[in-house]
């Protein structure tokens, strides 16, 4: 027998036309089709993507809460005033010209402690650490003379930048001095291998 096509065969098979289903046949499918399916494990589903969802939210609402309290609670001083200085409580930063400006210094100023929290002081590394902390001094009286320019001649775009580029330097700065200590290490490790063998 060769292949057929199946629509030839049922238009030729007669008897298929008089076939319908009984009354009801939807309706008793449907039952017994709901009596083999646990609808325990449909409850289940519900209950854990229920679960799910409240999870997420509480994580969005923590997030978010976290966020809004996080610059009242750090709010890490990158220059220091002179309590001797007459006025110093009335002294101008970046903070106080406007809120996007507080985000940025603050964003800046939490870096720059957390890169200089995670240094590691070995002797090693202390020449390249005094060089570029050295640096990073020069750059902190730099912020400050700023910080006294932008209290005597007033907010303008140029000393704000300034500013914003300091921060920004001494960011990199940090940055490249981590990577230095890692090469400084790697070397020191590949003399140590060599020496050893």
């Amino acid at each position: 027998m060769m292949a057929q096509d199946i629509r030839d065969l049922l238009k030729e098979d007669k008897a298929t036309e008089n076939l319908k289903m009984p009354k009801g046949h939807k309706e008793r499918f449907a039952r017994l089709l709901d009596e083999e399916l646990p609808k325990s494990k449909k409850n289940n589903l519900n209950i854990f993507f229920k679960i799910a969802a409240s999870v997420v939210v509480l994580l969005a609402v923590g997030v978010a809460v976290y966020q809004f309290t996080k610059q009242d609670i750090v709010t890490p001083e990158v220059v220091e005033v002179d309590k001797n200085t007459p006025n110093s409580a009335e002294q101008i930063t970046l903070g106080a010209i406007s809120p996007d400006l507080k985000k940025v210094e603050d964003y800046y100023v939490a870096n720059i402690n957390l890169e200089l929290a995670d240094l590691d002081f070995t002797d090693e590394n202390k020449e390249l650490l005094e060089g570029y902390m050295s640096r990073l001094g020069e750059l902190n009286d730099e912020y400050k003379v700023l910080t006294e320019e932008l209290n005597e001649v007033g907010p303008n775009e140029q000393t704000i930048n300034a500013l914003i580029n300091n921060l920004q330097l001494r960011l990199q700065l940090l940055y490249r001095l981590k990577e230095k200590i890692k090469e400084l290490k790697k070397s020191n490790n590949e003399k140590f291998t060599t020496q050893k063998v």
